[in-house]
């Protein structure tokens, strides 16, 4: 059986033994946010020279065989290789907290492969850019109790921001992945969307268009979003048939626009919505003098047409 420690004989935050796999933008300037603040930090990249401070080590092996926590900063695609190469030095007892945008799955496998060396995995979600943020980047990390809240305690004591979230491994990362459909996806919507403004010569107007509709998001524009997509899919997904062919006519893929008609497409084929609520108007008003010609009109008071 593995020495137990308790949090009494533990040793003080800066002089926990902490590995660092991965010394790319997010593992690098977390290395050297951990050594300014005084941590013992030892780790290995097979293409990124180790940050000043960090004790080089040959390979994942080395670089974990004295760890108490292993921070995985690579990629999802190096993640599962990482932990096995590591594993044969990994202690039980030891915390890998796999930092990758990997799946929920590809989390729930790196904790039972941990498992057969007694290492257990923590799920963190890195919850911002790290650029600018460093070790101060809200994480969020969830797996075995014990291991979630030392891991906290000891990064936290070291500058992290650490929100610990109940669960298993990939429940953190799960929460991430969710959010990333909402901003990835209007992100991809709005590059997309200035691009074929640019081409019809009408870039300044949408942009200031969209900037004014995402000033007014509230919780209530959440539900109109919701509701009348539902409510009006059919339409929307004509009106989005006509926005692709017009991105075609432009020279612009309608990637997004076309994913967009096929949702609206999906949810018009699903069982009938109920009707309009009584007074609700279905038709959007009439663009306003600023407008160019032949585009479509914003929503009136924030309110997506």
């Amino acid at each position: 059986m593995a020495e137990s420690r308790s949090d009494s004989d533990s040793p003080p935050a800066q002089r926990v033994p902490i590995a660092v796999l991965g010394f790319g933008e997010a593992g690098g300037l977390i290395s050297r946010d951990l050594v300014a603040a005084g941590a013992d930090v030892r780790g290995y990249d097979p293409r990124v020279a180790v940050p000043d401070g960090v004790l080089g080590r040959a390979d994942e092996a080395d670089a974990v065989r004295d760890a108490d926590i292993v921070l995985s900063v690579n990629s999802a695609l190096d993640a599962e290789e990482a932990l096995r190469n590591a594993l044969p030095a990994l202690r039980p007892g030891t915390i890998w907290a796999d930092l990758n945008t990997g799946s929920p799955g590809l989390k729930r496998r790196l904790a039972a492969t941990a498992a057969e060396r007694g290492a257990v995995v923590v799920d963190v979600a890195l919850m911002a850019t790290v650029p600018g943020n460093g070790l101060r980047t809200p994480m969020v990390v969830s797996g075995e109790e014990t291991a979630t809240a030392r891991y906290a305690r000891v990064l936290g004591a070291l500058g992290a921001r650490v929100e610990v979230m109940a669960g298993p491994a990939g429940v953190a990362i799960s929460r991430k992945l969710l959010r990333s459909v909402f901003y990835k996806g209007t992100a991809a919507a709005v590059v997309e969307a200035l691009a074929a403004a640019r081409a019809a010569g009408c870039e300044d107007w949408l942009r200031e268009m969209i900037a004014d509709e995402l000033a007014r998001f509230s919780r209530q524009t959440l539900d109109r979003l919701v509701d009348g997509s539902h409510r009006h899919a059919r339409r929307r997904a004509e009106e989005m048939a006509a926005a692709t062919e017009q991105l075609r006519e432009l020279g612009v893929a309608p990637l997004v626009a076309d994913a967009a008609r096929r949702l609206l497409a999906d949810l018009a084929g699903a069982a009938e919505p109920p009707g309009p609520r009584d007074g609700e108007q279905d038709a959007a008003p009439a663009a306003g003098p600023g407008a160019p010609a032949g585009s479509a009109p914003a929503g009136a008071a924030g309110q997506p047409a």
